[in-house]
């Protein structure tokens, strides 16, 4: 577990892609395959609780839409590009092996030469593990402030998915089942300038957090190019499911012990948005209570490293997460990671 004294959420933002697509549109296209393994129409949104997810129009990479995200941040904030003394990118999605995605997202926002960039990758936890790496810097004085970015693009990992089940005649109900997680997947931007504070100010401020690492559940969810522009996802869904919330549990065991951060002190949970299976056995195995959840999933999906902090976004900017509360961000990644932050405001 991590303490913070200085660290200050300034600016929160984030980008919506264009193009909305129902979980309905996506069964339409796979009626066939449903019709020959006697799917009900539906399942998807029944078994995820994801009515729509959005999509990037074709060929937009990870760094324009987390471009997209940036400049609304400094934007909304009034921050100058040029005081921007630190640059973190952490998509799952990025654009090339080499060089870093940062690269490209710090000369679109026309950010200093001084700023200090890189990439953090840790699946659906990569944002979270941006933040704890920023605070850390300013908390030691590395740094006075720093911009988190996420973009991820789930366009292509969609459309091979769709087709791959489509092609293959041989599937069976029991086949198709580690593919209905890349159905759930969809696409957006988030971005967040953090900063140093003395004392409480008008600002969130990151107050602590707490992780675990369980490992040994690592081979649940394989996903990565399989040949040419094919990207596919091999996921267990259930044993992820019950695996993510034991390490979820091992991790609130720590991240509760600090004193004012039981269930009864925080106001408002922003979670990555899985399922609507997931969301309710975390909640009960963790004895929290659900009212408290702020939700995203059904519009949006599961965005992978945008998923967490765009939720907290979005309830800040629709007022369900205000000046003097508290809040808790749980975080679960493929690998099995969890991370847990505590925000109060």
């Amino acid at each position: 577990m991590i303490n913070y004294s200085h660290v200050c959420l300034d600016t929160f933002a984030y980008k919506l892609p264009p193009l909305v697509v129902t979980s309905r549109a996506i069964e339409e296209r796979l009626a066939d395959v449903y019709k020959r393994l006697k799917l009900p129409v539906g399942r998807l949104e029944l078994m995820s609780g994801i009515k729509e997810r959005r999509l990037w129009l074709q060929g937009t990479r990870p760094s324009e839409a987390a471009i997209q995200a940036g400049r609304v941040v400094l934007g909304n904030g009034n921050i100058d590009p040029e005081g921007v003394e630190c640059l973190i990118f952490t998509s799952v999605s990025r654009d090339m092996m080499e060089p870093a995605t940062a690269s490209f997202v710090h000369n679109g926002l026309g950010l200093s030469p001084s700023c200090l960039i890189f990439d953090i990758s840790n699946a659906c936890l990569g944002f979270l593990d941006g933040m704890v790496m920023l605070a850390n810097m300013i908390e030691l004085g590395t740094v006075r402030n720093g911009l988190i970015v996420s973009g991820e693009t789930a366009e292509e990992l969609l459309e091979s998915t769709i087709l791959a089940l489509i092609e293959d005649r041989t599937l069976t109900r029991k086949t198709i089942k580690p593919a209905f997680a890349s159905l759930t997947i969809g696409s957006g931007s988030v971005g967040l300038f953090m900063r140093r504070c003395e004392g409480k100010g008008d600002c969130p401020r990151l107050v602590h957090g707490a992780w675990r690492a369980n490992t040994v559940h690592s081979d649940l969810c394989h996903g990565g190019q399989t040949g040419g522009n094919t990207t596919l996802m091999d996921t267990n869904s259930e044993e992820l499911l019950h695996r993510g919330v034991e390490t979820a549990h091992m991790t609130w065991l720590d991240f509760s012990r600090r004193p004012g951060w039981q269930h009864s002190d925080i106001d408002r949970f922003f979670c990555h948005q899985v399922g609507s299976a997931h969301a309710k056995m975390l909640f009960a195995t963790l004895g929290l209570l659900p009212e408290k959840n702020f939700e995203t999933l059904q519009k949006l999906g599961n965005v992978g490293s945008v998923s967490a902090p765009i939720t907290m976004a979005m309830a800040m900017e629709e007022g369900a997460f205000a000046q003097g509360q508290k809040g808790a961000v749980l975080g679960i990644g493929s690998g099995i990671n969890c991370l847990m932050l505590g925000v109060e405001w």
